[in-house]
C-alpha cells in the first residue's frame, strides 16, 4: 500500500475557496500528490491488512474500511457537504442498502416513520418491514409539503425530492423545521438531483442518502448507495448498521464511481440542458399529457425547486393515451434504451407500469436524458411519437 492509500486521516490538494462545480468534481477526494503514484490510486484488493500487535489504525478488515472507499466517502463528502468538517460520507453496496442502513439504524419498535406514498417503488417494501419490526410507517404525497400532517410524534422523516418517478418536489429547509422542531430526524434522498443540484444538509436535513447507482457514477454499470450526515450518534449507528448488514462496495465498484465523479459536472449540465429542451419539444405535443419537468416555469414544482435546486435534474415524465401508445413509442426509438434505472450517458426510457409499484397511468414514462447531441434525440423522439401514433 503507497503513501496516497495508507491512511484515511487528512485531506486531499486543496481546492481553492469558492471554485465551480467542474473544479470541485475533478478535485474531489483525491490524495496528496505522491511522486510517481497516479492522481487516482487504483482499487485495493483486501479482505484483511497487516496488523500485528493491537488492532489499532484505519485499516484492519475489509469490512469495516478500504482506502479506495476512504477517497470516494471524501469525495462524496466533499460534494454533498462543501466547506463542513462535521460531516462523514459512508458508502455501501447499492442504493438499497443506503437507505436501509438509516431506516433501520435509527428506528426502533414503537417509533413513527414518515415516508412518501410516491417514492421510490422500492419503499413500500421497506415500509412492510419496519412494520413487522414494530415500527408505525405514516405515508403522505411529496407535493404540497404534506408530510407537516402526518409529522407529530414522528423520529423520522423521509424526504425523496424530487420524487421518483412523478417528480415532485417539496420545501425540505420547512418541512426540516418542522420535524426538527419535534426532536425528529430528516433524511432527504437526493439520488436524482445529486449534490451538485442540492445540498440537504444546507437545507437543515440530518443525511443526504442517494444511489450512486444513477447520475453520481452515470455510466450504468457501478451499483452503489451512499450516506452523507453530520457526525456524531446518528452517523455512528449508521456505520454500524454497515458492518452489521455487511452491505458495503466493492473497491472495483468504488474506485470506477470515483473515476467517474471527475465528469459529473460536464455530465449533468448537459443531461439538465438537453431535459429542459426535450420537456419544451414535449409540451407542443397534442398525445402528451401531465408532462413534468421541474424545470420547465409552468411546472407545478417550478417554485419551489428554483429556491433550493441548482440544477433540475435528468428526468422528464410524460404520459401517452395509452399502454399500447407507450409501447409502441419506446419500441420506436433509436437512441433510447428501454431500460430501468436513470441518469446515465446513454438515454434510457420506460412505461414505469410495467413493474407494478407505482401509483402511475398505463401510459405513463419515465425518461432519462442521456449525454446525446440535443437535436439527434429530440428528433429521435418526436420521430418515435410520430411512429407510434400509426
Amino acid at each position: 500500500m503507497n503513501e496516497a492509500t495508507s491512511t484515511g486521516a487528512g485531506h486531499g490538494p486543496v481546492v481553492p475557496g469558492g471554485a465551480g462545480d467542474g473544479t470541485r468534481a475533478v478535485r474531489a477526494g483525491l490524495p496528496e500528490p505522491v511522486k510517481h503514484e497516479p492522481t487516482l490510486p487504483g482499487p485495493v484488493f483486501a479482505a484483511h491488512f497487516h496488523l500485528p500487535g493491537d488492532p489499532t489504525g484505519p485499516y484492519t478488515y475489509g469490512r469495516d474500511e478500504n482506502p479506495t472507499w476512504t477517497l470516494l466517502e471524501r469525495a462524496i463528502r466533499e460534494l454533498e457537504a462543501p466547506g463542513r468538517d462535521d460531516a462523514e460520507t459512508l458508502v455501501f453496496a447499492s442504493g438499497m442498502a443506503a437507505i436501509s442502513s438509516v431506516l433501520f439504524s435509527q428506528l426502533r419498535a414503537g417509533d413513527a416513520v414518515v415516508l412518501p406514498d410516491d417514492g421510490y417503488q422500492a419503499l413500500p417494501l421497506v415500509g412492510a418491514q419496519l412494520e413487522a419490526y414494530g415500527i408505525e410507517v405514516r405515508t403522505a404525497p411529496t407535493g404540497g409539503d404534506a408530510q407537516l400532517e402526518v409529522l407529530d410524534g414522528a423520529k423520522l422523516l423521509w424526504i425523496e425530492t424530487p420524487s421518483n418517478p412523478g417528480l415532485d418536489v417539496c420545501d425540505v429547509r420547512r418541512l426540516a423545521e418542522a420535524a426538527h422542531a419535534q426532536g425528529a430526524l430528516v433524511a432527504v434522498d437526493n439520488t436524482l438531483a445529486t449534490p451538485l443540484g442540492q445540498l440537504p444538509l444546507e437545507l437543515g436535513a440530518d443525511f443526504s442518502v442517494a444511489s450512486g447507482t444513477k447520475q453520481l457514477t452515470g455510466h450504468g454499470d457501478v451499483l452503489l448507495g451512499y450516506v452523507t450526515g453530520r457526525k456524531g450518534e446518528a452517523m455512528a449507528a449508521v456505520r454500524r448498521w454497515r458492518k452489521i448488514a455487511g452491505a458495503i462496495p466493492g473497491p472495483m465498484e468504488a474506485w470506477l464511481a470515483h473515476r467517474s465523479i471527475a465528469t459529473l459536472q460536464l455530465r449533468v449540465d448537459r443531461q439538465n440542458a438537453t431535459a429542459l429542451t426535450l420537456a419544451r419539444a414535449l409540451r407542443e405535443r397534442p398525445e402528451v399529457s401531465d408532462l413534468r419537468y421541474p424545470g420547465l416555469p409552468e411546472d407545478p414544482s417550478h417554485k419551489t425547486a428554483s429556491q433550493q435546486m441548482r440544477r433540475y435534474g435528468c428526468v422528464v415524465s410524460f404520459t401517452l393515451p395509452s399502454r399500447a401508445r407507450a409501447d409502441r413509442f419506446l419500441d420506436a426509438l433509436r437512441l433510447v434504451d428501454d431500460a430501468t434505472s436513470f441518469g446515465g450517458v446513454r438515454s434510457t426510457a420506460e412505461r414505469r407500469g410495467r413493474w407494478g409499484g407505482d401509483a402511475v397511468p398505463e401510459g405513463f414514462v419515465r425518461f432519462s436524458v442521456g449525454a446525446e447531441d440535443p437535436a439527434d434525440l429530440v428528433a429521435d423522439v418526436l420521430r418515435a411519437l410520430d411512429a407510434s401514433a400509426v
